[in-house]
C-alpha cells in the first residue's frame, strides 16, 4: 500500500475514534465521577504507552533520561492529563455533551493567541476573523441560541470547557520546545499526572467500587481519547506526504460525533448547535487559512490533536 494511503487510513481511522470520545465521556459520567474517569483512563493510557515505548525500542530513552526532562513531565503531566482532564471532565458532567464537544474545539483559537505572548509570534488581522467567528459560535451554542439574552444553559460548564481549551493550548506550547521522541514524552507525562490524580483521589474522593460499567467507560477513554489515537495519528503524520492532507480530515470529528451523541447518548442535537458548529469550524479554517501562509508557526504541533 502506497504511504500516502497507509497515512490517510490512519488519519481516519483516528478520526473516527476521536468522533465517539464525547459520547464515551458523557456516558461513562452516568457511572463515575469525573475524578474517578481520570484516574482509571489515566493509568490505562499510562500502560498502553508504557507498551508503546517498549514496542518502539525507546524503553532506553526513559533509563537514560536526565531528571531535567522528569520535571518537564511533571509540568507537562500536571496540565495534561490531570489539570486538562479534571476540568474538561467536570464540563462534560455539567454540559451536555453537543455544547461541551464544540466548545472544545476552539482550543486551537486559544492556541493562536497565546503564541503571540508565550513565542513570540504575530497574529494577522485575518487570524482575527477566524477567532470572531470560533467564539461566536461558542456563544450561540452555550446559549442554545438566545445569545441576545445571554441565557446559558450552564454557566460555570462553559467557563470550564474554555478553560480546558486554555490549558490544551499551554500544553502544547511548550511541548514544542521538548526534544524527547513523542511516544516517551507521552509516556512520562502521563505517569506523572497519573500520580498526581491518584492523590488528588486519595485526597478528596469517596472510596466506592465503581460498576464494571464505569470502568469499562474509563478504559476506553484511555485507549481511544488518550493513547492509541495519538499513535495512529502520528503515523498518519509519518506516511503523509503533506501534513496538511490529513490535517484537514479532523473537520469531519464534528458531525460525526454529533451524530453519535444523538444515538448513543440521546441527546436531541439542537439547530443552535450546528448553526455554532458552522461557526466554530469557519473559524478555524480561517484561522488555519492564514497559519499556512505564515513560515514556521505551529501548524504542525495544531495538526496533531483536536478533541
Amino acid at each position: 500500500m502506497p504511504d500516502q494511503k497507509k497515512a490517510y487510513l490512519f488519519a481516519l481511522v483516528t478520526v473516527l475514534l476521536w468522533s465517539t470520545v464525547a459520547s464515551a465521556f458523557k456516558l461513562s459520567l452516568r457511572y463515575l465521577t469525573s475524578v474517578e474517569l481520570l484516574l482509571f483512563s489515566s493509568a490505562a493510557s499510562t500502560l498502553i504507552l508504557g507498551g508503546a515505548v517498549l514496542a518502539t525500542g525507546h524503553a532506553g530513552d526513559i533509563r537514560g533520561c536526565p531528571s531535567s526532562s522528569w520535571l518537564r513531565s511533571l509540568t507537562l503531566g500536571f496540565l495534561n492529563p490531570f489539570l486538562y482532564y479534571l476540568i474538561l471532565f467536570k464540563a462534560y458532567d455539567l454540559l451536555p455533551a453537543q455544547q461541551a464537544q464544540p466548545i472544545n474545539y476552539t482550543w486551537a483559537l486559544i492556541l493562536a493567541l497565546l503564541s503571540v505572548p508565550l513565542l513570540g509570534q504575530r497574529i494577522c488581522l485575518g487570524a482575527f476573523t477566524g477567532l470572531f467567528l470560533g467564539y461566536l459560535g461558542v456563544l450561540v451554542i452555550s446559549t442554545e441560541g438566545n445569545f441576545w439574552e445571554l441565557k446559558f444553559s450552564s454557566p460555570f460548564g462553559v467557563l470550564l470547557a474554555l478553560a480546558s481549551t486554555v490549558l490544551w493550548a499551554l500544553y502544547w506550547i511548550y511541548s514544542t520546545k521538548d526534544n524527547r521522541h513523542p511516544v516517551v514524552s507521552l509516556f512520562q507525562n502521563f505517569l506523572c499526572g497519573t500520580v498526581f490524580t491518584l492523590a488528588f483521589y486519595l485526597a478528596t474522593a469517596q472510596y466506592r467500587i465503581p460498576t464494571w460499567k464505569g470502568v469499562g467507560g474509563a478504559l476506553y477513554v484511555g485507549a481511544f481519547e488518550m493513547s492509541i489515537t495519538f499513535l495512529f495519528w502520528l503515523c498518519a503524520l509519518k506516511y503523509s506526504e503533506n501534513t496538511a492532507r490529513v490535517g484537514s480530515m479532523i473537520y469531519l470529528s464534528p458531525p460525526i460525533s454529533l451524530f453519535l451523541i444523538h444515538f448513543l447518548v440521546g441527546e436531541t442535537i439542537r439547530g443552535s448547535t450546528f448553526v455554532g458548529l458552522v461557526f466554530i469550524l469557519g473559524g478555524l479554517a480561517v484561522q488555519k487559512h492564514f497559519e499556512s501562509r505564515r513560515v514556521g508557526g505551529l501548524s504542525s504541533s495544531m495538526d496533531r490533536k483536536t478533541g
